[in-house]
């Protein structure tokens, strides 16, 4: 934030623009402060350690996170503010924004438009460690089967190891960011803002932009060619780039993840796009741009957008909203359910299936030629089904607060799957500021749930959570 300002000072920004960002810098500071103050010393940190860290760090910074919007009056109330901020750091993309006195996103002041992009970035920095090093720790969502040979922690507890991991992902995940920011700088022509707030957005598989129509305002082949091109890297395994960056690319094609990630990626861009051309485009390589890119953009969970999507024939419509519930895969800072675990539901859909024709065989779930561990199949069912009842539930209550249940329903899967865009009233060119504060206060959650992996949130709603 105190950065932020002396950009905010930098690009001469209003004085009250300024002065709202050092504000919440100080405020925060004074807080974390307090924090490391009362947590000093050594700390061995317990399983149920671990789930309220992530849990409520991550609530904590997007209640620190949304003071520049509120003492800056850019969203003065608190709930969007926090619905901002929340959307932010867990790389959802869903805004408020513009509304009120701000009715394009160009009239709001750049410093406030950075801290924005820099909030997703942070998350897509933390959604590395989270998915990498810590949910294995704590054993949720079947993520454990999934480490790609990265160093991890240990069964009992946090160990140093974590940040040896989080250095070389960082590490990757930088380098990326470089090169994106040089390439929409140098080859596609962005200035030096826009160039770093939509690399933030695409690394993190965020979404904001700094402009009203988000990427379709640059109406440019190469630039949707650049950002599609890193919106697809950031939705793979981070440990397979790592790999690469190392001298094997070959770990890519070897990872049955990332064949199944971009095979649905290839078949479903070229549904998407014989099914636009000739109804929407009359030219293939503009239907064949737009699919591609919105395809990527939706599949990675990142939601940027070069087209009206709500306008797309019914077929069109219906495999984009699949699209949300699948994501990226394991260990990449995309949301939904992940291609790992789709992946494994089918395996075991098949599994059943054959098992009824021989009862007696004996027959395993397979991933990679290695046998996948039942305990870790297990987790996986029961975390499709988490996901499927909490986006039930979700979206009947969400109906008291839209307008149809389109809207209802993909607010919910735009959320929990971390996407920012859904259909019909937060569709591609509307946003959620017409939401009521109940129904955005539903949609933080869904936002939190789907970023932690569901179990790491409703753990904490456990009575035995708070015992001794």
């Amino acid at each position: 934030m105190g950065g932020c300002a002396a950009l905010s000072w930098f690009w001469g920004d209003p004085e009250w623009a300024r002065r709202s960002l050092l504000t919440s810098s100080a405020l925060t500071s004074f807080f974390a402060a307090g924090l490391l103050f009362l947590t000093r010393g050594d700390i061995n940190l317990s399983r149920r350690d671990g789930f309220g860290i992530v849990t409520f760090g991550w609530l904590f910074a997007a209640v620190f996170g949304a003071l520049p919007y509120i003492l800056s009056g850019v969203i003065p109330d608190p709930v969007s503010a926090i619905f901002e901020t929340m959307s932010g750091f867990t790389t959802t993309g869903a805004s408020v924004l513009p509304d009120g006195n701000f009715q394009t996103l160009e009239s709001i002041p750049r410093g406030i438009m950075f801290w924005r992009a820099l909030t997703h970035w942070f998350g897509g920095m933390g959604v590395l460690v989270l998915c990498v090093a810590i949910l294995p720790f704590l054993g949720v969502g079947g993520m454990q089967i999934y480490r790609a040979e990265m160093p991890g922690p240990s069964k009992d507890r946090l160990t140093p190891r974590i940040t040896t991991t989080a250095k070389l992902l960082w590490g990757v995940y930088a380098l990326l960011t470089l090169a994106e920011i040089l390439l929409l700088k140098f080859v596609g022509g962005m200035c030096w803002f826009d160039a770093v707030c939509h690399t933030f957005a695409t690394m993190a598989t965020g979404g904001f932009s700094t402009r009203t129509a988000s990427v379709g305002a640059f109406d440019s082949g190469v630039i949707d060619c650049i950002i599609m091109f890193f919106m697809f890297a950031a939705g793979v395994n981070f440990s397979l780039h790592y790999y690469a960056l190392t001298g094997k690319p070959g770990r890519y094609w070897k990872d049955p993840e990332f064949r199944a990630y971009f095979i649905f990626w290839l078949i479903t861009g070229l549904i998407l796009t014989f099914n636009i051309w000739g109804s929407v485009y009359s030219r293939f390589l503009d239907a064949l741009r737009a699919a591609f890119f919105q395809g990527t953009s939706i599949l990675t969970t990142t939601g940027f957008i070069t087209a009206d999507f709500d306008l797309w024939p019914q077929p069109s419509r219906i495999l984009l909203v699949l699209m949300m519930f699948v994501g990226g895969c394991a260990g990449s800072t995309g949301g939904g359910i992940k291609v790992v675990r789709i992946f494994i539901m089918w395996k075991k859909v098949i599994k059943e299936l054959r098992q009824f024709m021989r009862p007696r065989a004996v027959l395993r779930v397979k991933l990679g030629g290695k046998a996948v561990d039942d305990d870790a199949v297990s987790h996986i069912v029961a975390f499709f089904t988490i996901f499927v009842l909490v986006f039930v539930l979700a979206s009947f209550l969400m109906t008291f607060y839209t307008p149809d249940l389109e809207t209802a329903a993909t607010s919910v899967v735009a959320t929990l799957g971390n996407i920012g865009p859904g259909l019909s009233a937060v569709g591609a060119t509307q946003n959620f500021a017409a939401i009521p504060a109940p129904g955005q206060s539903l949609l933080i959650l869904c936002m939190l749930l789907g970023r932690l992996e569901l179990y790491t949130v409703l753990i904490v709603f456990l009575p035995g959570f708070w015992k001794k």
